[in-house]
């Protein structure tokens, strides 16, 4: 049996998330309905019983049955609107009340955008659909965009058309084809939608030849010309998509055997889109780029490090590889907002690590074999991805702070590129750099993105990161085992890598313990004797009493204590070198209990 047999959602979601922007929507009035704005057959039984009880008729249990015995025709959206209404103006006018929330709907949540609205947004805003295209008057999908912070471009006349932004220009096309419910020039009747301008005919050649298709909640009975614009298309690259509560009218038989379009049952257009965006989140979260692809990179960061000659093609290599990040965090779906579990954790934290793994490595590489050139082009790195980190501030509080993540890999890969080459001066110079806040005062990167220092390494939150219940030190243990896949690009061989990187986090906390005054450190130890008399984050190295040893006395080395000190470490003086070894001490005392 097939792995993605009689599983057509699934084969949707790969779909669009391979085939990013290719996609195009048709949405019908059921997308409506479920904001409580009427069908056109419910506005139409509604306007038959309010037309009759002006006449003088008493109210009826069955509207449609009545218009029968009354008329001898069956009740008809197009014919009853043309002869409640005989103009453009006066159909508007009569539309608007159904559609136009009051204050009441708004309370109660109706004629607002639903769940299937802000999952299209959100596939939107994340790339992944780039088109549109509606039957229905309403604003919901233009108002769900907005509510994430997409502009549309919105074509509901051929005057819009003609001064539009270009359909390949727009980050989202959305195309209302029956026209806006505020506008006059609205379609309604049979002979209205009976045939397309040509404009709109040549531009719906042009999407449905050029872009797969996702219909739902449209009949495929009553448009007419939209009917024959989706059969007359010769598109045969992209798939069609046809989602239904129901068995298929002939109208949508005909257009799904005309596509070979696959069919997806749904209990309702909520159910469609959220399931679709939660499908292409996993894909997303699941996602690591190709091995060989990274390995290319660093492989090719190496090169152009070893000649000189090469210093531009080693900046367009990183260049590139920038904007493919930071391109991937923007569409990257990590809502702020999103629900805390222990599994969103876990999923997060590998995202944002198949993101940067490339980046991350390439940097240690610089750190490993630089030649004093590469620190400003790190820091560039670093500030870019903290910056795109604080563009968000709203949110719950540990996914804001896990944003800057990947400049935390890119800080931590590179630091121990330094470390492994005993490059002691520019790893002072990395954790000393100033890194700017909007709205807050510079910091160093060591203060921003060392262990728990990091706002977005709180040990507890951690914890719930699979495999690392109870430990003392979540995100340290965490990094180790990270880096130690990642170490073969920059570290080589290196029989006592866990010494290394605890050497490196040492000097971390050695960075942060001399931001404090002297003079308050020497108040703080004499008032505080045996306990921690200045806080800095401290790594696994506190409980880890064999590496701990071995740095202590390499703390201990007059040489080494001197070559720290001239790299400007501890201020470069060797009483508050002194007092960062008292206060490392008794840390480490404290994290054996």
């Amino acid at each position: 049996m097939a792995l993605l047999n009689n599983d057509p959602m699934t084969q949707l979601a790969f779909s669009v998330y391979e085939n990013k922007g290719v996609f195009a929507v048709l949405i019908g009035s059921g997308l409506s309905r479920s904001a409580e704005i009427p069908t056109g057959w419910e506005i139409t039984l509604d306007l038959i019983r309010r037309v009759a009880m002006a006449q003088g008729v008493a109210e009826q249990p069955d509207w449609a049955a009545w218009y029968r015995d009354k008329t001898g025709g069956e009740p008809n959206y197009s014919s009853l609107l043309e002869e409640i209404a005989s103009s453009p103006e006066e159909r508007r006018s009569v539309l608007h009340s159904y559609i136009e929330p009051t204050e009441a709907d708004r309370d109660e949540g109706k004629k607002i955008p639903t769940s299937a609205h802000l999952a299209i947004a959100q596939l939107v805003r994340s790339g992944f659909i780039r088109v549109i295209i509606t039957t229905n008057f309403d604003r919901l999908m233009e108002n769900a965009l907005r509510e994430h912070g997409v502009e549309p471009t919105v074509i509901s006349s051929i005057d819009a058309l003609q001064g539009a932004e270009p359909l390949t220009h727009s980050q989202c096309y959305i195309l209302k084809l029956h026209g806006d419910y505020k506008d006059a020039r609205i379609l309604n009747t049979d002979g209205e939608l009976s045939a397309y301008p040509e404009e709109y005919n040549r531009l719906l050649d042009r999407i449905f030849d050029e872009h797969g298709l996702i219909v739902c909640c449209w009949s495929g009975e009553w448009d007419h010309a939209l009917r024959s614009a989706i059969l007359r298309a010769p598109n045969r690259r992209y798939p069609t998509y046809w989602a239904t509560r129901n068995n298929l009218n002939d109208g949508a038989d005909a257009i799904v055997a005309n596509k070979h379009a696959k069919v997806i049952r749904i209990a309702n257009a909520d159910d469609l889109f959220v399931t679709l965006k939660q499908r292409i989140e996993t894909l997303e979260k699941t996602h690591r780029q190709n091995p060989l692809s990274t390995e290319l990179l660093v492989g090719s960061a190496k090169r152009y490090l070893a000649k000189p000659e090469y210093r531009i093609q080693l900046d367009e290599l990183f260049s590139r590889e920038m904007e493919r990040l930071l391109a991937q965090l923007e569409s990257a779906s990590l809502e702020a907002h999103t629900s805390w579990t222990s599994i969103e954790l876990s999923e997060r934290v590998r995202l944002y690590e198949a993101i940067a793994e490339p980046i991350a490595r390439m940097a240690g590489v610089l750190g490993r074999w630089g030649n004093g050139d590469d620190l400003g082009q790190v820091l560039d790195i670093i500030w870019a991805l903290y910056a795109e980190a604080e563009k968000v501030g709203n949110g719950l509080t540990v996914w804001i702070g896990m944003r800057s993540y990947p400049a935390v890999l890119v800080f931590t890969a590179y630091g121990l590129g330094l470390t492994r080459a005993q490059r002691w001066q520019t790893l002072h110079q990395l954790f000393s750099a100033s890194l700017s806040r909007e709205y807050h005062e510079p910091e160093t990167i060591v203060s921003a993105l060392f262990l728990w220092s990091w706002k977005g390494g709180d040990n507890d939150a951690w914890k719930h990161y699979e495999g690392l219940t109870n430990r003392k030190t979540a995100l340290s243990d965490h990094l180790l085992e990270l880096m130690s896949e990642w170490k073969s690009s920059f570290i080589g061989i290196e029989p006592n890598y866990e010494v290394l990187f605890e050497r490196f986090e040492s000097l971390g906390s050695l960075a942060c313990f001399e931001e404090n005054d002297e003079a308050d450190l020497e108040k703080a130890k004499a008032a505080r004797p045996n306990e921690i008399f200045a806080r800095m984050p401290v790594g696994r190295i506190g409980w880890h009493s064999s590496s701990f040893k071995r740095i202590e006395q390499e703390f201990g080395n007059e040489a080494t204590i001197q070559v720290l000190l001239n790299a400007g470490f501890a201020k470069g003086k060797r009483r508050v070198f002194d007092l960062f070894l008292e206060n490392f001490r008794r840390a480490a005392d404290r994290m054996k209990w």
